[in-house]
């Protein structure tokens, strides 16, 4: 146990939950009282909405904090309310895992492990994709390939980007910000490679599949959602880098269509080929159009940065706020 002089360290494990009253008791049955390096364990369901009764099972359970959406409102929000729960209950370090009972929670303490360690911000369940026992071999590899491709977007190795078994300390989950409805694994990676986060990934273990994936209805939505949030949060963090280079295809292309039109006018005595000179003219404005707007999304995103900033110092103060008013009680 910590000294008197030494914060006790608490550890919260969140549970987003949308009708799970089936599947919740094994999974909560499941997790771990004691965490090494941690003096005290908490759960915390979110239950986002739910008609069949999560919310009451959880309470019978003895889960410490069960937190309601009125409405379901998707897995990112119900993941965003229990990350702000757990770092108002005190929280020094979240987990979030399934209420499907996917991820072992055998493997809980090894995933909180970097992190109470203040080896990384976030730690990431690693499902070892390639060899993936309930992936079938077209799903092992788009994971793979999406997960390569989030990895060049965020600028930190990514392993297994859509495990949504992760730790976060509770600086990590101060800074995070999700803003799609969809997920948040896709988008949390690139912004902590924006933020600078230390990400690191830990091997685990899966469970049998007991269900079909509620947030993936088909093959078709899931990489429609993926690519989209993926699109949007680089260009919400990088918007420079995606402009410069939409608008130097326009200019390349536009510059070969000159270079065409310059060939056929001296070749052919300038008969002829007209639509090649409207048509690059056309392109040279637009990429530079584009170049504009990326300079003024520049411009945006360093003023989003600020706001980011400002929005991370008033979470903090509103949390010593909350913790004074609890010692005070």
């Amino acid at each position: 146990m910590a000294s008197v002089s030494e914060k006790a360290i608490k550890v919260i494990i969140q549970i987003p939950c949308y009708n799970e009253r089936d599947s919740l008791p094994e999974t909560v049955r499941a997790l771990p009282h004691e965490i090494p390096g941690a003096d005290s364990v908490e759960y915390l369901v979110v239950d986002d909405g739910s008609t069949d009764g999560t919310a009451e099972v959880a309470e019978a359970l003895g889960v410490h904090h069960v937190v309601r959406h009125t409405r379901n409102r998707g897995l990112a929000r119900a993941f965003v309310t229990g990350l702000q729960a757990a770092l108002e209950a005190g929280a020094d370090v979240i987990i979030n895992t399934d209420a499907d009972n996917q991820y072992q929670a055998a493997d809980i303490p090894l995933l909180a492990q970097p992190v109470l360690e203040r080896r990384a911000d976030i730690a990431i369940g690693d499902r070892q994709l390639a060899q993936h026992p309930y992936f079938s071999p077209i799903k092992r590899r788009l994971q793979l390939l999406g997960s390569w491709v989030v990895g060049r977007a965020s600028g930190v190795t990514v392993h297994d980007a859509t495990s949504g078994f992760r730790a976060f300390s509770r600086e990590a989950a101060l800074r995070l910000l999700v803003l799609g409805d969809y997920s948040y694994t896709l988008e949390t990676l690139i912004q902590a490679g924006a933020e600078r986060l230390a990400v690191t990934y830990v091997p685990i273990q899966v469970n049998a599949v007991t269900r079909p994936s509620r947030l993936m209805k088909n093959l078709t939505h899931f990489l429609t959602h993926s690519t989209s949030t993926i699109l949007r949060a680089y260009t919400m963090y990088r918007p420079l880098r995606v402009f410069l280079w939409f608008g130097a295809l326009c200019l390349a292309l536009g510059l070969g269509l000159g270079v065409r039109f310059l060939y056929f006018y001296f070749t052919e005595s300038g008969v002829g080929h007209i639509q090649s000179l409207i048509l690059m003219a056309v392109l040279l404005i637009v990429g530079f159009q584009i170049w504009l707007i990326g300079l003024l999304a520049d411009l945006v995103s360093a003023n989003r940065k600020i706001m980011e900033e400002t929005l991370y110092r008033l979470r903090k103060v509103e949390l010593l706020l909350a913790e004074q008013k609890r010692d005070d009680d």
